[in-house]
């Protein structure tokens, strides 16, 4: 029996939920993972995301994959959240890279705080 929710709350696709999970266990395996190798600036890494997150300076990782799939064909391989300098002004930015259907990848830069893109490049 599926679950009922009440008709205010809106509930993502179900395909949508089913591709996004898979995306952030792997990010969250990845996390562990690179615990592993640099325990210090792991942990200070991941505190100041969650920090950016908490303060609404990122938009949350569902959020982002809910766009790129929205606006992109093809399939989410990577997702990076880095603090980049541009001419002097440090901002976060989700680097996601796409395999698109016809087998091209995709290197997508979005600003991590508004969704919006920065960059887009195409690579053979």
């Amino acid at each position: 029996m599926q679950p009922t929710h009440p008709p205010h709350v809106l509930m993502p696709a179900h395909g949508l939920r089913r591709r996004i999970w898979p995306l952030v266990i792997a990010w969250l395996s990845a996390c562990v993972l690179t615990l592993g190798s640099g325990l210090a600036r792991a942990d200070s890494d991941h505190d100041r995301a969650r920090q950016a997150l908490q303060a609404g300076e990122v938009l949350p990782l569902t959020t982002i994959l809910a766009r790129v799939e929205r606006e992109h064909a093809g399939k989410v391989l990577d997702v990076e959240l880095e603090r980049d300098k541009d001419d002097g002004v440090a901002r976060w930015v989700y680097k996601v890279k796409v395999l698109t259907p016809d087998g091209t990848r995709l290197k997508l830069q979005m600003d991590a705080k508004s969704g919006e893109l920065i960059s887009r490049k195409l690579k053979d």
